[in-house]
């Protein structure tokens, strides 16, 4: 079972990384997953949430928690002087 210490080991990973290119490998149920790529904006304390850009008009963004992270749900790779570091 997940702990609190877990959780917050994770967001303090994903902190470090605000500002920074991200991808995300989202699993959205029924063998349908969804892979983008945008920019870290912002951790709090129960998520934290990602701007994505490209072939919207307007700027989209969206939020998954670090819940995700540890039951992977959602996959992130950080995109850092063409290197990729993944965050579990």
């Amino acid at each position: 079972m997940a702990t609190r210490t877990t959780l917050n080991e994770i967001r303090s990973n994903i902190e470090g990384f605000v500002g920074q290119k991200v991808t995300l490998k989202a699993n959205k149920g029924r063998k349908k997953t969804t892979i983008r790529e945008g920019v870290l904006e912002n951790t709090y304390p129960n998520i934290f949430v990602v701007r994505i850009d490209g072939g919207y008009d307007s700027v989209r963004r969206v939020s998954y928690s670090y819940s995700d992270i540890l039951t992977e749900t959602v996959e992130i790779t950080i995109c850092k002087d063409n290197q990729r570091i993944k965050v579990s």
